[in-house]
């Protein structure tokens, strides 16, 4: 099984140390790297390419908000899950538009971070219940709603895989060559899209993934 990798940047070595603690008892994720301030995990996240960033906020050096944008921008396939005692509004409202897929309080991490991980890793947002309630009361569902759909969240890891090169205009054919499958198993994968999303024909599942963020340029619709 393939480990999830993980970059924990936090300027406080006893933290770190239990959250890693915490992650490697897991058994289905992997510490890679420790950050103690911004700067460090930006650098470490561009040398090591974990899938997730467990990210403080106040830290020396380069604070969480502007190392969660360079590493979004610098490792773009890396997600960020932000871990803080600060949860007031305009704090998750920056983390969020600084790129971070997730926002969670340091206060719940032992039963909320490693799910966390794993929904962040597949592109699904994650935020504290707390943060849920409040930005619900004020409307802000764009918020809670970014990252992956709920029913794109429900996708495997191979499945989102096909569902992108679908989105490329591949032919079963020849996302078979690419991922180094059978055909009968991409027509499984591509099945189980179809009917996780209730999309049944390709120019929809384009649609889709483009609308997601799956695909980074716009290819024909009708492929």
């Amino acid at each position: 099984m393939n480990k999830i990798s993980v970059l924990l940047a936090d300027d406080h070595t006893l933290v770190r140390q239990g959250l890693k603690a915490l992650l490697t008892a897991e058994g289905d994720m992997e510490i890679i790297a420790e950050a103690e301030d911004g700067r460090e995990a930006v650098a470490l996240a561009k040398k090591t390419l974990p899938q997730v960033v467990v990210m403080d906020i106040a830290m020396p050096m380069m604070n969480g908000r502007d190392a969660t944008r360079q590493i979004v921008r610098n490792c773009p396939e890396t997600k960020v899950v932000v871990l803080s005692s600060y949860s007031d509004d305009a704090c998750v409202r920056e983390l969020l538009e600084a790129g971070a897929t997730g926002f969670l309080m340091k206060q719940t991490a032992s039963t909320e971070l490693s799910n966390a991980i794993r929904q962040a890793r597949r592109g699904a947002r994650v935020l504290s219940p707390d943060i849920i309630r409040r930005m619900k009361a004020q409307g802000n569902g764009a918020f809670m709603e970014g990252g992956l759909s709920g029913k794109l969240a429900e996708l495997t890891d191979r499945e989102i895989e096909v569902l992108k090169i679908i989105a490329e205009g591949l032919s079963n054919r020849e996302i078979a060559v690419r991922l180094g499958i059978s055909i009968k198993t991409v027509e499984k994968h591509r099945q189980q899209v179809m009917n996780k999303l209730n999309i049944h024909e390709v120019a929809g599942l384009t649609r889709y993934a483009l609308s997601q963020g799956l695909v980074e340029k716009k290819v024909p619709v009708g492929v």
